[in-house]
């Protein structure tokens, strides 16, 4: 590539061991963009940066150490599935696990979503495509199809793919990420939960309780009236790393399928003083995806230097909007 760079990060460990995390740094003309990690329970975008090189993302937050920086991932999740004893019994049981949280949630035990490859293609000077293919899979369990030699394994509950296409910019980095989730051999419900689906989690400076401040397309200002709303977009900015002042705006795709909700730009918000941003169809009732079917949803990230009006977020809206009507005939 002429203009990014992709470095896998070198982690140093004794003869014969491996890594259980993994970490792909971006940069493009030697200024950092983000990095997408693999951890032991999900893989995010951690961090993201503004184009004045401040960090704009938490990892493992002290309050909610899975909020990890910008991830997909969803609790409440059912699977029906057939026994793993199938010469026992022929009967159909219903699973349920938790791919949000890292321990056991409500007595649904934890999954994971794990990176099975990653493409990347520099489609522009200022454009950078990255597709992972993901699998979100059920926790280990005995006589589930192992990955290695012995009586634990886990099964592959859905396959995800998750496009990041980056756009370096003067005055907001922008990523969007776009993301297919299709089930494996069975059918999949989510929710309903507030725990769910594509999460931003902001750096602790920048948050309302630390001084930052929440925003909305429609003026509402502040958790209690920016969530349970619906808004082209949200913002949330404030003191960050560096003296300077920064933040991250998030405007949802109106392309979205396989949900209840016949557009993305219908989803009400969900946002928290404590610095989280949710783009969550699932908040008030559950969703099916069947065999053959997927849930399509994507979201625009502006990581920007400012608040929202020195960075202009309702100008950079309007001039964006007819890509995300395209978006939703694609």
């Amino acid at each position: 590539m002429k203009n990014f760079e992709l470095e896998t990060e070198t982690i140093l460990l004794p003869e014969g061991a491996t890594p259980r995390a993994r970490c792909v740094k971006i940069r493009w003309k030697d200024r950092p963009i983000a990095h997408l990690t693999q951890g032991i329970f999900r893989s995010y975008m951690y961090p993201l940066y503004s184009p004045a090189g401040v960090p704009l993302t938490t990892e493992y937050p002290v309050d909610h150490p899975h909020h990890n920086s910008i991830v997909v991932s969803a609790d409440v999740f059912f699977v029906k599935l057939p026994p793993l004893t199938p010469g026992v019994s022929s009967l159909t049981e219903e699973a349920t696990y938790n791919l949000y949280v890292n321990n056991v949630f409500q007595g649904r035990a934890p999954g994971r979503i794990w990176v099975a490859d990653t493409e990347s293609e520099e489609m522009s000077e200022s454009h950078l495509r990255v597709t992972q293919s993901i699998e979100w899979q059920g926790p280990e369990e005995w006589g589930a199809p192992p990955a290695v030699p012995g009586p634990f394994g886990r099964r592959v509950l859905a396959r995800e793919t998750r496009t990041y296409d980056i756009y370096p910019g003067k005055v907001a980095n922008i990523v969007d990420l776009r993301t297919e989730l299709s089930p494996t051999d069975w059918d999949i419900t989510i929710g309903p939960t507030r725990h769910a689906y594509i999460t931003v989690r902001v750096e602790d400076k920048i948050r309302p309780i630390n001084g930052g401040k929440l925003v909305d397309s429609e003026g509402r200002e502040g958790e209690d009236a920016v969530t349970g709303n619906v808004a082209d977009w949200v913002d949330l900015s404030g003191p960050a790393s560096y003296g300077k002042r920064a933040g991250i705006a998030l405007m949802p795709y109106p392309s979205a399928s396989g949900i209840p909700y016949p557009s993305g730009k219908d989803i009400p918000w969900y946002c928290a003083s404590y610095g989280t941003m949710l783009i969550n169809p699932f908040q008030r009732e559950r969703g099916v995806i069947n065999r053959g079917d997927k849930l399509s949803l994507g979201v625009r990230i502006l990581a920007h230097d400012g608040d929202a009006v020195e960075a202009d977020i309702a100008g950079m809206y309007e001039s964006s909007e007819s890509e995300f009507m395209r978006a939703a005939t694609a």
